[in-house]
């Protein structure tokens, strides 16, 4: 893609955000908070099992489920990764590219409490909010795919599934891969 068709590309992402917070548009915010609860315990489910780079199975997977279900196409296995999935709804341009990370950090086991408490037997947990940031991630990528349903708007949404963030290098196999090469925004 040239440097025109990625400058066209930014402005579609401006012009979604412009016609998503319109009045005469699909109300997302309600979209998004009339799903907090599953929102909420995909979340916790991710926090809970807190699986390790490269070790993401069930995080993965549920991540991947979620995104089936809301009717996305899922290719799992990319670059080689076996946790590593991209999500992809819609067709044409924009491509609007969204990371979902959902791996946990070795030795943290920490309760989900403001205070110190380990969680014996565990071998890792969550410290970034890894199990927020790929739950969010996945909520938005539905929520603009609901607003490509309503308004009819061409484009193509995609949820990167990205494991081991934490010191694994999981998107550098990505971009060597090339996933992201034809990404406008």
């Amino acid at each position: 893609m040239n440097i025109g068709n990625r400058f066209l590309g930014i402005a579609a992402l401006v012009a979604f955000a412009t016609a998503a917070q319109a009045s005469e548009g699909p109300d997302l915010k309600r979209f998004i908070d009339d799903r907090f609860d599953q929102h909420r315990r995909i979340s916790m489910q991710i926090w809970n099992w807190a699986e390790l780079g490269y070790l993401e199975r069930k995080s993965s997977g549920l991540l991947q489920q979620t995104m089936l279900d809301a009717g996305f196409e899922v290719d799992t296995g990319v670059a080689g990764i076996p946790t590593a999935f991209v999500a992809s709804y819609g067709s044409g341009e924009p491509v609007i590219a969204m990371l979902a990370e959902f791996d946990a950090l070795p030795g943290i086991t920490q309760t989900a409490s403001p205070v110190r408490e380990t969680i014996p037997g565990k071998a890792g947990g969550h410290a970034c909010g890894h199990h927020l940031f790929g739950t969010a991630s996945a909520g938005a990528a539905i929520a603009m795919k609901h607003w490509l349903e309503e308004t009819g708007a061409k484009g193509t949404i995609r949820l990167y599934g990205t494991p081991a963030e934490e010191g694994g290098s999981g998107k550098v196999y990505m971009v060597r891969e090339g996933l992201f090469d034809d990404v406008d925004a």
